[in-house]
């Protein structure tokens, strides 16, 4: 007995299957958005062009400090802590350092006399990959493969050097948001 042939669907309609199979999954991934976003930024930093990227999701919170002396003895305990200190961004401007921090950090960041430690929805400039001098943000550390800067020994070597002066009161002016005091005198 001959079999009729199989009649394979077109690559048309083989798609029109999937697409109709897929139901209420054809709608975007909510952090999809968020996905295309940073895979954007990553790629202007890459291409050596400074970005905004929102901070908190999946990339980094930021502790920001004064620069100056205490700030770059701070960097100097977190090199011999990580054997080469993570990421940090200098903005002379500002007179800031940006301390890339594991996402989430915000959230359990206590009030810091020395520090502010910000997450979503406050973003961030981050500077080409090759800018290591002013102007503008540039990298005062690079950022090295995965790591960012552990914010206990951070807040450690903050407490003790106290870098001055603090941000509070100019990020609070920048941003319109207050900090709350710590709670104790010593942060």
């Amino acid at each position: 007995m001959n079999a009729a042939p199989a009649v394979l669907p077109t690559g048309t309609e083989m798609m029109q299957r999937l697409v109709e199979a897929a139901g209420a999954a054809r709608e975007p991934a909510a952090d999809m958005a968020d996905l295309a976003e940073v895979v954007r930024a990553l790629l202007a930093v890459e291409a050596r062009r400074d970005t905004r990227v929102r901070l908190g999701g999946r990339l980094f919170d930021v502790v920001i400090t004064s620069s100056g002396p205490e700030a770059y003895a701070a960097v100097a305990v977190m090199d011999e802590i990580q054997d080469g200190c993570g990421p940090v961004i200098e903005d002379h401007d500002a007179n800031w350092l940006y301390w890339l921090v594991p996402p989430g950090s915000a959230g359990r960041w206590a009030p810091h006399s020395h520090a502010v430690c910000l997450g979503a929805p406050h973003t961030i400039t981050v500077p080409s990959l090759n800018r290591t001098v002013p102007p503008g943000p540039y990298w005062h550390r690079p950022s090295a493969s995965d790591r960012l800067v552990p914010t206990g020994p951070l807040r450690e070597a903050v407490a003790h050097l106290r870098p001055e002066p603090a941000p509070h009161a100019a990020l609070a002016a920048r941003l319109g948001i207050t900090f709350q005091p710590p709670s104790h005198p010593r942060p």
